[in-house]
């Protein structure tokens, strides 16, 4: 008897994995795609930087390296193509995300022969791989969209962010804590390799036979209303994430100034943060078909505020330990905000061309906040960290209070719609 109690608990327990197995199948394709986009912007933009530094490039030099990031704020310029050309092979979406990732591995094959290049011949061709990234991103979002039920969503946003992370890790983790034993040839051709690889699963994706099941357009898409109603959520977005980077953005550099060592930040940002957004964005994708969008981002948004308060307190008491506390805090309550805040970029990007309507919301948040990336040092440096956090503190819960009512409003919309 106990040992076939014992046959039939291993069995309920093979039953139990393989059904959690094949609920997270039809995520991989997007899970893999987006591992990808972390891996290659994370070495392009973040790990590349550190190695021609390393090779004795002057900062002015390297500070012109932030342009490679350009191209994902300006994918509203092209997406419009993406919406109305097909390719004359796979479907629509799939198509377009097979040409901008062969590009992509194309270019880094290119790349990895130009470790002696000059700079500029080097820039652009990161420019360009940086480019066919994005574009491949925004036939993936549309592909989510118009693939993917609205309840589903918050679990692909899980997919995203948790890809996104581990290609993080993957892409300047892995490739520049290698880099001495690899070089520069093998470092980019295996992450050339990485993307060919990850893209082979989205060419098995049944895109014919979703279509659709993502739900029904707006019904004012292509109207002056939809125009209208898109540029109020890229306005809610943009003071989102702006003043989202101005609390959390130049938390590092606080540590700097406190003394905490270059190694120990580094290790924050390049190992404990995206480990953080990888675990958050596994565990946001429950909550948030638990407990619902607004409480989850109302409750995220309370965690960084904290956190911001305490990072405030321990400049002004000169605390290293709660800083470093502080700013765990802050990254573990912004990994949890990141699901929520893409599960409604879907919702407001459904529409006829929700490729064009992704690349305007993103695009939108990710320039608002290019020029805080500038000023905030600086105005850090003027009125000191302690007054630096505590001014960001009510921006922040002003963005985050309209961005609730934005979302709240739309859900309630979504509600009264007939069936």
């Amino acid at each position: 008897m106990p040992q076939a109690l014992s046959r039939s608990a291993v069995g309920d327990i093979g039953v139990r994995v393989g059904r959690s197995l094949s609920g997270f199948r039809p995520l991989a394709p997007f899970f893999c795609l987006y591992m990808t986009f972390g891996a290659t912007l994370g070495f392009l933009s973040g790990g590349a930087p550190l190695i021609l530094r390393v090779r004795g490039l002057e900062l002015a030099e390297v500070g012109l390296l932030q342009l490679i990031n350009l191209p994902v704020g300006l994918t509203f310029l092209w997406a419009a193509a993406l919406d109305r050309i097909r390719m004359p092979f796979l479907d629509h979406r799939v198509g377009w995300i097979v040409v901008a990732q062969g590009m992509t591995v194309l270019l880094l094959g290119t790349l990895s022969f130009g470790e002696h290049w000059p700079l500029p011949a080097l820039l652009l061709l990161a420019i360009a791989a940086c480019a066919c990234v994005a574009t491949m991103d925004i036939a993936l979002e549309a592909l989510v969209v118009e693939t993917v039920p609205a309840e589903r969503r918050a679990f692909v946003a899980s997919a995203k962010l948790c890809g996104a992370s581990l290609g993080g890790i993957l892409g300047v983790g892995v490739l520049v804590g290698s880099y001495d034993l690899l070089g520069w040839r093998v470092a980019v051709l295996a992450c050339a390799a990485l993307d060919a690889l990850c893209l082979l699963p989205i060419l098995f994706y049944p895109e014919a036979r979703l279509h659709g099941v993502g739900g029904a357009p707006d019904r004012w898409s292509g109207s002056f209303a939809r125009l209208r109603a898109l540029a109020t959520r890229i306005l809610v977005l943009g003071a989102y994430f702006a003043a989202a980077y101005l609390l959390s953005g130049p938390n590092t550099l606080a540590l700097l100034d406190l003394g905490v060592s270059l190694a120990q930040v580094g290790f924050l940002t390049g190992t404990v943060l995206p480990a953080v957004n990888l675990v958050m964005a596994l565990v946001a994708g429950g909550l948030a078909a638990r407990f619902g969008t607004v409480r989850l981002i109302a409750l995220g948004a309370f965690g960084v505020l904290v956190s911001g308060g305490l990072m405030a307190a321990a400049c002004v008491a000169e605390s290293v330990e709660l800083a470093v506390a502080a700013t765990i805090l802050n990254f573990l309550c912004g990994g949890i905000l990141g699901v929520p805040v893409f599960n409604m970029i879907y919702r407001w990007a459904q529409g006829p061309r929700p490729a064009t309507d992704y690349a305007l919301l993103f695009g939108a948040a990710f320039f608002a906040a290019m020029p805080l990336r500038v000023a905030a040092p600086a105005l850090a440096g003027w009125v000191g960290w302690p007054g630096y956090f505590g001014a960001t503190l009510p921006l922040y819960a002003a963005a985050v209070a309209w961005l609730v009512i934005a979302v709240d409003r739309t859900l309630r919309a979504d509600k009264g719609k007939p069936r």
